[in-house]
């Protein structure tokens, strides 16, 4: 039996989980889960939101699935004169644990409209530096200052797990989606390593493009890509509109990847006061799972909750509202039993 840490962040995130487990029993899979809260539900239960043991248990497992952590009740965004609520908890929790590239697959998921077919491609997003450092300060009233960290070392080791990872997965070209025609020196710096890097990949095709020209081919014509890999900043715009592309955020999954460690993340979460209890969609959190799955070595098992999954969309019967239904998460995931 393999052990693996579910970090829990309460809402939306215990449903999803409840999900999983009923797939992960049916299937018989050789999983055991150790919970872990954080974010808000650790705060519910009289603990620090971003606990030591649950870092701890981590790093020791290597391994974790992941639900949205949320913030705090009644917490707001923050402003040029201050923060109105506490650091973004699944940026810390991603810090904290030296996480540095996050892979989202996006493809096609049958039964769910879009407006393309036979899209299939890897987003890498670089996710310590970049504007999203937040290193930024009011210079004189009304004047602010935002800096964007780029540096050669993050840059070697992100392009190398994403080349690594393309060649794993039997992909044959790379973009690199840069904005170096502007920004020269910092996306330069980035554009050179990511050349560097693909040398040493004879076999891959190595690409750039930039970010704008990025988004007008995605929209035009998304079947051209294999692998994207970028910063911070454009990965993060890129990841929505690449889930955009195949039907929503419940139709992707994020792989968070460290040195020893890497955590399967689902990329949507609310709390029941905007999501009622037993209402929304599990397959932000059953999407990773399945990636979880065939990283682990059981992919017959996750072939075979994919294919149930896939059947039940295909069918259209039951849904959940999001992608055009009225079932609930629990009818949702007898649907996809009776379909194991």
């Amino acid at each position: 039996m393999r052990k693996v840490i579910f970090v829990q962040g309460g809402g939306l995130g215990e449903d999803q989980e409840l999900s999983v487990r009923r797939l992960f029993e049916a299937a018989k899979v050789p999983i055991e889960f150790e919970v872990h809260l954080a974010g808000r539900m650790a705060i519910e239960h009289g603990s620090d939101a971003l606990p030591k043991s649950t870092y701890d248990a981590v790093r020791k497992c290597g391994i974790a699935l992941k639900t949205k952590l949320l913030q705090p009740k009644g917490a707001g965004m923050p402003t040029a004169h201050g923060p109105s609520v506490p650091t973004n908890y699944n940026v810390a929790f991603r810090r904290a644990l030296g996480l540095f590239a996050s892979m989202r697959p996006v493809h096609n998921l049958p039964g769910i409209p879009s407006r393309f077919t036979g899209v299939d491609f890897l987003l890498f997003r670089e996710i310590t530096e970049d504007l999203y450092t937040a290193s930024e300060h009011e210079i004189v009233p009304g004047v602010v200052q935002s800096f964007k960290i780029v540096t050669e070392a993050a840059c070697m080791r992100f392009f190398r797990l994403t080349f690594e990872t393309a060649r794993k997965r039997g992909r044959k070209t790379v973009h690199c989606i840069h904005k170096a025609n502007i920004l020269k020196m910092a996306d330069g710096l980035f554009l050179d390593c990511f050349r560097r890097v693909a040398r040493e990949y004879p076999e891959i095709t190595a690409k750039d493009l930039i970010v704008d020209n990025t988004c007008n081919q995605l929209v035009s014509r998304p079947q051209q890509f294999e692998v994207l890999t970028a910063g911070n900043l454009y990965g993060d715009l890129l990841s929505d509109l690449g889930a955009g592309l195949v039907g929503g955020v419940s139709t992707t999954a994020a792989i968070n990847s460290g040195t020893d460690v890497t955590v399967y993340e689902a990329v949507y979460g609310a709390s029941h006061e905007s999501v009622p209890p037993d209402v929304g969609n599990p397959l932000p959190l059953i999407l990773p799972a399945i990636e979880l799955l065939k990283d682990l070595g059981e992919g017959e098992t996750a072939a075979r909750i994919q294919k149930a999954v896939e059947a039940v969309l295909m069918e259209g019967k039951v849904r959940t509202r999001d992608i055009g239904g009225t079932a609930g998460t629990t009818a949702f995931t007898d649907a996809i039993l009776a379909r194991m």
